[in-house]
Formats: structure tokens, sequence, C-alpha cells
């Protein structure tokens, strides 16, 4: 908590949560009268404030871009993640507060909100910037979608359910041609996403890298590999009765044969806000229940 007399790390605070629940909007009331017993000014996204009849003042993300130091994200990481892709052009700080499932971005959990949304006040916290992926999609040389991905960007087989055929191409060399249910380009952040339980690799988000995952590749040999973040990926679809192209399972296009995908290290970056004591890697063990003993791990019978 603020001590008396002293200002808070952030002064205006932007307040974001999952739309028609009960139980955020009961902790985004909470939290809007603790931020202003800290003295801070609040204002409630305006989909939010609408949602949850907030009496704080409501604000559109780009008056939140121009105008809050910090934005508190309330929900699972789906909410975090459309948060982050409306904020991350004003490099305006986020930091979540897990009302979700497992919550790897929303790491302050609801029962720790006052303590660790104070220690932020007090300016206890760490920080760190995630990059993002930028997406175009070409077809016959135009472009028909530009748009973010702060987890992934997937291509994958439609609703007809058969495989796809695309090439991969890595800085203008030809990587491979593939036969599967599509493929996963993943963030560091994504990595413990749809990446995961593709068999993707665990990234660091301190690395400059992609992941390349395979859904359920024709070939046996088919492997997830992680290149430099520096390079440029261009997906080329050469068969499909049906695909379809998803970014952080948010924005979609239906995608044709012969269309591009080329996806490349956005310019922005967003930054998380963490509070004392966040670490990676107990988040990690906690989520994925590493180091979970055997006889915790099984129901009794």
């Amino acid at each position: 908590m603020k001590t008396a007399g002293s200002k808070p790390a952030f002064r205006r605070i932007a307040l974001i949560g999952k739309f028609q629940s009960a139980e955020v909007a009961e902790s985004l009331h909470a939290l809007a009268g603790f931020l202003a017993e800290q003295g801070c000014e609040v204002m409630v996204e305006q989909e939010t404030a609408s949602s949850i009849g907030a009496t704080s003042r409501a604000a559109g993300y780009a008056e939140i871009g121009a105008g809050a130091d910090l934005a508190i994200v309330v929900g699972g990481d789906g909410t975090m993640l459309a948060a982050a892709r409306n904020l991350v052009r004003y490099r305006v700080p986020v930091v979540g507060i897990n009302q979700g499932r497992l919550g790897f971005m929303t790491d302050i959990a609801l029962h720790d909100m006052r303590k660790s949304i104070g220690a932020i006040l007090a300016g206890q916290y760490s920080m760190e910037e995630r990059s993002l992926i930028d997406a175009e999609l070409t077809r016959d040389g135009k472009v028909l979608l530009k748009t973010l991905a702060l987890n992934d960007a997937v291509v994958n087989k439609g609703a007809e359910g058969r495989l796809i055929e695309f090439e991969i191409h890595i800085d203008g060399q030809y990587v491979y041609t593939q036969r599967s249910d599509g493929v996963i380009v993943s963030t560091p952040t994504g990595s413990t996403a749809y990446a995961l339980s593709a068999q993707g690799p665990i990234l660091h988000p301190s690395l400059p890298a992609f992941a390349l995952v395979p859904l359920y590749p024709h070939t046996l040999s088919a492997r997830p590999v992680s290149i430099s973040d520096r390079s440029v990926i261009e997906i080329v679809l050469l068969h499909a009765v049906d695909a379809r192209a998803h970014f952080d399972g948010q924005a979609l296009a239906d995608l044709v044969e012969g269309d591009r995908l080329k996806l490349r290290r956005s310019k922005d970056a967003i930054r998380f806000v963490h509070p004392p004591g966040y670490s990676y890697f107990v988040m990690l063990r906690e989520k994925l229940r590493w180091s979970e003993s055997i006889d915790k791990a099984q129901p009794a019978g």
C-alpha cells in the first residue's frame, strides 16, 4: 500500500474485464473503489463499463491509450489477449488479475488482488516486453488482411476436415512442403497456449524466437522448429478444400489456394507489469503442475 502523502507509481488506471460475468463485475467494482482510495484516477473500458454498470468514467481504447498510465485486466488469458491487441500501439503497460482458468498472462491471483496491486502502486513491480507477430494476408498480389497476434498465427483446415497442403518459406528460402491439419507460428508468449497442446516447445519470454509447430502432419518426420524472430515467414497455401487463418483465436480469414500469409515480428511490443516475487518458472511450475508428487496427482480410489 502507498504511504501517507506518497503518490502512486501509476496514477491514471484503466480497468478492463470480461463481459457478462458477475464475478468479474464484483471484482472490478471492488478494485475501482480500492484504486480511488489509493489516490488513482480510474477509467473503465466502455464495453466493460456498460456490462457491469460501472460508476467510474467510461473510456474507449483510444482514450485509454492516450491517457492511462496502466491497464488492469480482470479475467483470463483471452481477456488479456484482447486488451493487449488493442493497447499495444499506445504502449500502455498491462497487468492481469486471473479470474479465468490457467492464467499464463494474468498472474495475480484474485485473493491477492489488493496486496499485489497495492505493491505495484507503491513502485514494487517488474516490467517486461513481449513480442507480437505482424501478419499480412495477400491474394493475387492484393492485401486482404493486416493484423497482430500476441500468441500465435495459425493456418489450419476448416469445417471440411480434410488435410491441407502448403509451403513454408523463411527469409525467401524454401523450407518444406507439408500436408497436415495446419501449422502454428507461435511467439514465446503463445508457446504455452495452442502450440503447447500441439507438442511445441516452451520458449522463455526473453528469447528472440518463433516456434513453427505442425498440426498432425502426414509424415512422422515433421517436427516443431524454433527460428529467429528476425526472420520473415511466408506460408503459401497450395491445396485445400477448406482452410482458414486464425490470429490469437480472435481474428480469422477464409483462405483459398494461392493465398500467401507473411509473418514477421512487430515493431511494437506489449509491456507486462508483474507484482513483487513474480517468477516465470514458478508460474510454469504452478500452472503445469511440475514437480507434483505422484500420490498428490493421482485421484483417491
